[in-house]
């Protein structure tokens, strides 16, 4: 499904990526793991064209180079950042259909496999808060939101960066619950997360970035079983 193949990025003339090669098969949730400044949030800027890049990406046998962040997106990937992006004016309800995918360029619109009586059943506080404005929600609340409104442009594969950051244990279960649920429906997730416990029970790879390039791509239980990779790239 995405196929990455000697990723170099850039911000500037700051190199950031080093030749990072990565897969992700369809119906996959693979942990992207790494301290902070390892080039995890960047990889996916990259995948959604919103970094300079060098190298070969490509989804579903379309290669990414040169696509902006729109194309991308029409493409099937969606792109759940680390700060959220709600529209604080706008209602939950409101935010939820802004992330509806339209018809493509031929005016074909497929049956999609999203809509809102799954992300209110999913979350049921948003459903009691739809018509609320979104900026006056919790953190949790947007963090749901922002997700859910991902998830309502039927994407084929939905990255998402530190998801859980900043919530509570009940509502970091939660996040869980619903990324498998993705993986339920055929969706292939990209898990970008500072938390090993939650990555390594969803997932099924594990890949693990340090200096800007892969140093580790396994199953969560060989990842726990190697002290040496966890003590050198993960652990404080």
């Amino acid at each position: 499904m995405l196929k990455i193949d000697q990723l170099h990025a850039f911000y500037g003339k700051s190199h950031i990526l080093h030749g990072v090669d990565m897969a992700i098969g369809a119906g996959e949730i693979v942990a992207l793991l790494g301290r902070n400044g390892s080039g995890r949030s960047t990889t996916a800027k990259a995948i959604m064209g919103l970094v300079d890049w060098q190298g070969s990406i490509a989804f579903n046998g379309h290669n990414l180079s040169g696509k902006k962040a729109f194309q991308i997106a029409h493409l099937g990937i969606g792109y759940v950042p680390e700060n959220r992006d709600i529209f604080p004016k706008l209602t939950v309800h409101q935010n939820l259909l802004l992330g509806q995918k339209g018809s493509g360029l031929g005016g074909a619109k497929k049956v999609a496999r999203w809509g809102f009586e799954d992300m209110y059943q999913m979350f049921p506080r948003l459903k009691e808060r739809q018509h609320t404005e979104a900026g006056v929600l919790s953190g949790g609340e947007q963090q749901m939101l922002t997700l859910c409104r991902t998830l309502m442009g039927d994407p084929d594969l939905i990255i998402i960066d530190e998801p859980t950051e900043g919530l509570a244990p009940k509502i970091v279960e939660l996040v869980g619950d619903y990324l498998k649920t993705l993986k339920s429906r055929g969706v292939s997730v990209l898990l970008i997360e500072q938390k090993l416990t939650i990555a390594l029970s969803i997932s099924d790879r594990a890949l693990v970035m340090g200096h800007g390039h892969i140093v580790f791509d396994g199953t969560p239980d060989s990842l726990k079983a190697n002290a040496a990779v966890r003590t050198e790239w993960l652990e404080v």
